[in-house]
């Protein structure tokens, strides 16, 4: 059995940039752009009391705190800590999977310093942590990922909880659906058409009907609510795809606007593929009419798209193929990704693809 530990740095960017500068100690902050179209990176605890969160708008963010101190993004700052709290982890395992810059999993069934608890383990990751950037981590830990990230937002800001093997049918037995990984709105909705609205209520619903009902993700569903998941700590991803989107500080009208707009994003596109040296064949094009609507098309080619002269031509014919004539443009973005997945399905045409793409947040352009 594995000893998983997920460790989850505390409201990282407002805490960095509240250490780096003494007058924003213990005031309401929020890292992000300070405009109409802005959107909160990272809330301070202090904000979050007023219901300031991740992902809002700012305009509704100063709504609810109208003393919210706006500040900047710093994500060079932000990298090298991350490199520092990454370091620490690995004074203990070679098995961490990154997930963002501020948080991880670390697999310690074996550790270098052999350290028999895991939860021991935690505390000796926080305090390091802590004694060399002054910020503060939640951790959670147990025998897999899924429960292990789940813990760790039990007891935050600072905490340790851990769930134990005998005790997880009961932990998540008691939770609302949408603390499970892979839950997000629109299947907590359909769940709770169901009637689920918990974990012991999921478990009640057999794996056909799951399946029936949520396809692939049925049987991870079936298998959560169990307590199972089998998935290892990874510690390299092969990257599937690089992109970059924009979103306007006033919607594109103007047909002349969105193609320029559409040519820097191309610009920046073709630097991001040469940075990370990506080979890809399928352009996405993606747009936002709204805060609620947008729509996404793809185009697989014989060869490998990296020059703005390859990218640029498609990237029009996809937008022709949209409705940006009669609706006013608020966001978007390009992205080059492996064709594997259209190869299998023998797609090589334009196509809808539904639901949100593959865009690396340390990709978006904004």
């Amino acid at each position: 059995m594995r000893k998983i530990i997920h460790i989850d740095m505390d409201a990282f960017f407002a805490a960095v940039e509240q250490r780096d500068n003494p007058e924003l100690r213990g005031k309401p902050i929020a890292v992000g752009f300070d405009g109409p179209r802005g959107v909160v990176s990272t809330a301070s605890y202090e904000a979050r009391t007023f219901g300031v969160r991740s992902a809002m708008s700012m305009a509704q963010a100063k709504r609810r705190c109208p003393q919210l101190i706006v500040v900047s993004s710093h994500f060079d700052r932000y990298k090298e800590v991350s490199r520092q709290i990454h370091a620490v982890f690995h004074e203990y395992t070679d098995l961490v999977e990154p997930i963002s810059l501020d948080e991880a999993f670390l697999d310690v069934s074996e550790n270098k310093k052999g350290i028999e608890l895991a939860v021991d383990i935690a505390k000796e990751i926080k305090e390091k942590i802590y004694e060399r950037t002054s910020l503060t981590a939640s951790a959670g830990i147990s025998y897999n990922k899924l429960l292990a990230k789940i813990a760790s937002d039990m007891r935050k800001p600072n905490g340790i909880f851990t769930v134990h093997p005998d005790r997880a049918l009961d932990f998540i037995g008691g939770l609302p659906v949408e603390k499970l990984w892979g839950v997000g709105p629109k299947t907590a909705e359909r769940m709770h058409g169901m009637g689920v609205f918990t974990g012991e209520q999921l478990r009640q619903i057999s794996r056909e009907h799951l399946v029936q009902v949520f396809g692939k993700m049925g049987n991870v569903y079936y298998d959560y609510s169990r307590g199972i998941d089998n998935r290892p700590v990874i510690v390299s991803y092969e990257r599937k795809s690089v992109g970059c989107e924009r979103t306007f500080l006033e919607d594109l009208r103007i047909e002349s606007k969105i193609i320029i707009e559409l040519y820097h994003i191309t610009l920046e596109l073709v630097e991001r593929l040469k940075k990370n040296d990506f080979k890809g064949r399928t352009l996405t094009l993606k747009l936002k009419w709204d805060a609620t609507t947008q729509i996404t098309r793809s185009l697989t080619q014989e060869k490998v798209l990296r020059a703005k002269d390859d990218i640029l031509p498609l990237a029009k014919q996809l937008l022709k193929d949209t409705d940006y004539h009669n609706r006013p443009i608020r966001l978007m973005g390009l992205s080059v990704s492996s064709p594997e997945t259209n190869e299998k399905e023998g797609q090589n045409r334009a196509q809808w693809i539904e639901g949100l793409l593959p865009f690396e947040e340390k990709d978006f352009v904004t």
